[in-house]
């Protein structure tokens, strides 16, 4: 990922309604960019109490600095309608704002995620390895193989 502003990653984000009868509420988005084309999954918790999550899948785009996505619940679950979604992404990629609409209903969102360079995960990496000498690990785990 040498954009900054590809949208792959986890965000964690929270929507708010303006001046409507949707409850604000947190969500996980897992994103995945190709070629501009944005594809995923969401899940919230649901507080119409029918179920503990609500699952949604994601479609959209990434262009420059702005992420617009659809993002359709599940239909077996306890919504079933879709929700448009446009924001900007920070310079960094690690925030986007913006806000969204369905059949009215609209107000505003914000997710963020971190990013983490290579060096920092290898780095992770050798004091985990670092740890598991220091504790007599048996036998290495498969990712280590």
């Amino acid at each position: 990922m040498n954009d900054p502003r590809d949208a792959t990653g986890v965000w964690y984000g929270r929507y708010f309604a303006t001046g409507w009868e949707v409850p604000e509420n947190s969500f996980i988005a897992h994103l995945e960019e190709f070629g501009g084309a944005v594809e995923g999954t969401i899940t919230e918790p649901d507080d119409t109490g029918r179920s503990e999550i609500r699952r949604a899948f994601v479609s959209g785009s990434r262009s420059l600095d702005t992420l617009a996505f659809t993002k359709q619940y599940d239909p077996s679950g306890p919504l079933a309608h879709s929700v448009a979604y446009s924001g900007r992404i920070s310079e960094d990629g690690t925030e986007v704002t913006g806000d969204w609409r369905f059949s009215g209903y609209h107000g505003s969102f914000v997710m963020n995620r971190e990013i983490f360079s290579a060096e920092e995960l290898d780095e992770d990496a050798a004091v985990d390895e670092e740890l598991l000498i220091e504790l007599g690990d048996p036998a290495p785990p498969a990712w280590r193989l």
